[in-house]
């Protein structure tokens, strides 16, 4: 299998890096917007309202490989935070107290924070163009 995909690991890396980004700002709009779905917004000034934004700017941060690091450090940190104050006081195991997309979460955000942006980014064009104007 090595073989066939690790070629495109690069590729792998910034989709899987561009759909977790997309899909945790939903988490952000679903807080602050009540979209997608029928919830009511969360309050701004609530631990959910500061949540929310974590998770939209951050969420857009990482899926545009924007501050990709900073970002996504900040995120698995949050879901840390979100894992140990809503879901482990409801049993030990996160399948059993419903807290594996925040463990997920946490862990694919510190693997992010750890490779960087990657191909396909913004912070890799602005790597790119100041090697480019180095050399002239």
């Amino acid at each position: 299998m090595e073989r066939i995909l690790g070629r495109y690991a690069p590729h792998l890396y910034a989709i899987l890096r561009i759909v977790a980004g997309l899909m945790f700002a939903m988490h952000g709009t679903q807080k602050l917007f009540g979209w997608p779905g029928e919830k009511d917004p969360a309050e701004l000034a609530s631990l959910m309202g500061v949540a929310g934004i974590i998770e939209l700017v951050a969420g857009v941060l990482i899926a545009l490989g924007f501050f990709t690091s900073w970002a996504a450090f900040i995120s698995s940190g949050t879901m840390a935070v979100a894992y140990f104050m809503g879901h482990a006081s409801e049993g030990s195991l996160p399948i059993l107290n419903h807290g594996e997309p925040a463990v997920l979460y946490c862990f694919l955000f510190l693997y992010i924070a750890a490779q960087g942006s990657g191909i396909w980014s913004v912070d890799g064009s602005r790597r790119n163009n100041a090697r480019s104007t180095l050399r002239y």
